[in-house]
């Protein structure tokens, strides 16, 4: 996912190896990149939901899915780095800095309405397989809810949670708060 363009220095980065649970308690070892800001953070954070028994399906580099967005929240994988940009604009994302974190992607969608540039509206869900999950009323595995173990070891050490942004949600997003 370290591609030509990218405009995080590769020294910056850190290659995290992990223990998570999924749902059923089987321990997996995970791995990620993250920007070394944030690296010892994680992995603090990740030891905790792991003593826990908080619930991460998957967590391998984006890289076993070319790169690709899409396929890796429909996979429900967990992940930071990718160098790429944010939806729908030409903003590198937090994640193209390695500064921001997805957990358990398609069952924590990202939700917004885009305004088109001839005034209709799209709404926009990703992964496309994750409109059962913005039913947050709705229990199901793998959810995230504010006040929960991972929305609060996020904001100990900083981060703000993409379900409290105004604009728009992104139920399975955390990032460093800009200092």
């Amino acid at each position: 996912t370290y591609k030509d363009d990218c405009t995080v220095p590769r020294e910056d980065l850190r290659y995290l190896t992990v223990l998570h649970r999924d749902k059923d308690g089987n321990i997996h070892q995970g791995e990620m990149v993250a920007h070394r800001l944030i690296a010892d953070d994680l992995l603090e954070i990740f030891e905790k939901l792991y003593d826990a028994g908080y619930p991460i399906e998957r967590m391998v580099l984006p890289d076993n899915y070319l790169a690709d967005d899409e396929l890796m929240m429909r996979d429900n994988n967990s992940s930071c780095f990718n160098f790429r940009l944010i939806s729908h604009t030409n903003i590198v994302s937090k994640h193209g800095l390695g500064m921001a974190v997805d957990i358990n992607a398609l069952y924590n969608p990202y939700h917004k309405i885009v305004t088109n540039g001839d005034g209709t509206r799209t709404e926009v869900i990703e992964p496309a397989t994750g409109r059962p999950y913005l039913d947050r009323t709705k229990d199901f595995d793998y959810k995230i809810e504010k006040g929960d173990l991972c929305c609060t070891l996020f904001a100990e050490k900083g981060f703000i949670w993409g379900g409290d942004f105004p604009d728009r949600v992104d139920y399975q997003h955390f990032e460093l708060i800009e200092q």
